[in-house]
């Protein structure tokens, strides 16, 4: 399994790119943004990911590594699934 698919980070702020552009960094933050279905999708699979692999034994730590993750975000989608299976 490879690395999580992650957006490129970009190298200046929505506030810089604002002055140097002549607009206002809302502006910005509209025109580079992740379209709302394509984010859906990644953070979708991303659960699944993680739920397949905890499924399979490995530790939250060895989960974030694989997925390139944090453990965080592990323990976080883990939390949210077992509350959707206990309602």
């Amino acid at each position: 399994m490879s690395g999580a698919r992650t957006p490129a980070r970009r190298k200046v702020t929505a506030r810089e790119a604002a002055e140097l552009l002549g607009c206002s960094p809302r502006r910005i933050r509209a025109a580079v943004a992740e379209p709302r279905e394509e984010y859906i999708a990644r953070a979708a699979e991303r659960r699944e990911n993680v739920m397949a692999l905890r499924a399979k034994g490995l530790k939250y730590r060895e989960i974030a590594d694989e997925l390139g993750i944090s453990i965080g975000t592990v323990s976080t989608i883990i939390h949210h699934a077992k509350l959707k299976q206990a309602s």
